[in-house]
């Protein structure tokens, strides 16, 4: 048996965090199996559903690095197949034609809003003839669902789950304007589709049982079903906007690389022993769908950002400025004067700072605003702490661009020696000259190595800044 997986989302919007991690169980058990994940967009509600969201939802998948086998699949497409199978359960005695008013319904509703019990379907169609039908009233067909006994599913993550079938009333299939339920579509659909096993949230278990009553309805084998529990926020609601950003690309949008994403949601409720940190192949290796607990994940904020850092120090220098220029359109250009791309001079300079760079920063929105020195415009803006440093020494840079200006040989070693005899020669500590030398050639007061921060802003550049903070300097 090939295993087959789906990935199904309703295109109502961005990929919701709780639907990455849902596609990445299915894409990682398909893996392991040697088996596909298929892709369907479930766009049925017609009023909901939308280009961009499907748009975004596709570029979640691809940034996430989670490719799908074979075409995408719409739901809406099918909708003549749906409604085909509805009729031949018709045909079969297995559904029928219901001809319950709004009216009636509701009064069903208000009666078991008042009885405190909830609403279900009382029947009144099930066994009538459709010569009984009044007139003028489209019907629905509804499933005729087992009254007496039970309905199981052997759940992968959740154990046996049984459902009594007097708790469950008879569904609607098709609705009477001849369009297909959420709950048939996704039968015939995972069908067709020789979907082996369901993967999703165990919002979706009561859906379960209905569910496989169809499939027993039409003699079809039910796919084994894995639900998995949601994620919560830190405080343990359920994840909410409140919590913070909900959305895949808006955690790309912060600086989040995607191997970073990956391995901090295959943790967020699976686990494997004590590791923490997973290869794209050893998650494959090691994913199972029995260790997958039962409560739900919380989300941790701090620990995806201690994660990404650790992805950051181990990643390309290259790569981590091209990531950076991926990022600029999405980042207040007014503020960084970058446009949307890295001139080559300034890329040449990225890539020589980045070792130092990238060991400080847990996001590439604070890697970037850490290399504000190498793109920032003279006069340099100051910040707080910067400024504060510059009042305090500007007094002992007095005299070391005149040192620095003799320097032919511009290395980390050289202009050490150099800054090294100044400092020794005004009988200051050597941090007491570096500090205020980098808050005037960064415009902070924490950077890289003080030396390579010099090398790779060039001699020149390094000479002009200095000079911008040490005019009418007085010697210290």
């Amino acid at each position: 048996m090939t295993v087959v997986t789906r990935f199904a989302p309703s295109p109502t919007g961005f990929l919701h965090i709780g639907g990455g991690r849902t596609a990445l169980f299915n894409w990682l058990y398909a893996k392991r199996h040697g088996g596909k994940m298929l892709l369907r967009i479930e766009d049925t509600d017609r009023e909901r559903s939308t280009d961009a969201a499907i748009t975004a939802i596709l570029d979640g998948l691809k940034w996430l690095g989670l490719d799908w086998d074979g075409d995408v699949v719409y739901q809406f497409s099918r909708a003549a197949r749906h409604k085909e199978v509805a009729e031949s359960l018709l045909a079969q005695g297995r559904a029928y034609y219901c001809y319950a008013s709004q009216q009636e319904l509701e009064e069903m509703r208000e009666t078991a809003r008042k009885e405190g019990r909830p609403l279900r379907y009382d029947g009144r169609w099930r066994d009538r003839a459709p010569s009984e039908a009044p007139a003028g009233v489209k019907p629905v067909i509804r499933l005729k669902a087992p009254i007496e006994g039970q309905t199981m599913v052997e759940d992968e993550v959740q154990g046996r789950v049984v459902w009594q079938n007097k708790d469950l009333d008879d569904l609607v299939l098709l609705r009477s304007d001849g369009t297909p339920t959420y709950m048939l579509a996704v039968v015939v659909d995972d069908h067709d589709m020789n979907v082996t096993h369901v993967i999703r949230g165990d919002d979706h278990l009561t859906n379960a049982a209905r569910q496989t009553q169809i499939y027993q309805a039409l003699g079809w084998d039910v796919p084994k079903m894995a639900h998995i529990p949601l994620i919560h926020g830190p405080d343990g609601a359920k994840l909410s906007k409140r919590h913070g950003a909900l959305g895949v690309e808006a955690y790309r949008s912060m600086g989040y690389l995607p191997e970073a994403l990956r391995n901090y949601l295959v943790r967020l409720g699976w686990s494997h022993g004590d590791q923490e940190i997973f290869s794209t192949q050893e998650m494959i290796d090691a994913f199972d769908l029995g260790s997958i607990g039962r409560s739900p994940a919380r989300f941790d904020f701090a620990k995806l950002e201690n994660l990404n850092g650790h992805y950051m120090r181990q990643a390309d220098d290259a790569r981590l400025v091209q990531a950076l220029e991926d990022l600029l359109p999405e980042l207040d250009k007014d503020e960084h004067h970058l446009g949307r791309t890295f001139k080559p001079a300034l890329r040449e300079k990225l890539i020589a700072a980045m070792p130092g760079l990238k060991e400080r920063a847990k996001t590439l929105v604070e890697l970037l605003d850490s290399a504000y020195y190498l793109y920032a415009q003279r006069p340099l803006h100051l910040d707080e702490k910067a400024t504060s440093l510059i009042a305090d020494g500007r007094g002992r840079l007095a005299g070391l661009p005149e040192r620095l200006e003799a320097v032919s040989d511009w290395s980390a070693a050289s202009v050490e020696a150099v800054v090294r005899d100044h400092a020794e020669a005004i009988g200051a500590k050597l941090g007491q000259v570096a500090q205020p030398l980098r808050a005037a050639l960064t415009g902070r007061a924490t950077s890289p190595g003080i030396f390579d921060v010099m090398v790779v802003l060039g001699k020149d550049e390094t000479l002009s800044r200095l000079r911008d903070q040490t005019k009418n300097a007085p010697a210290a």
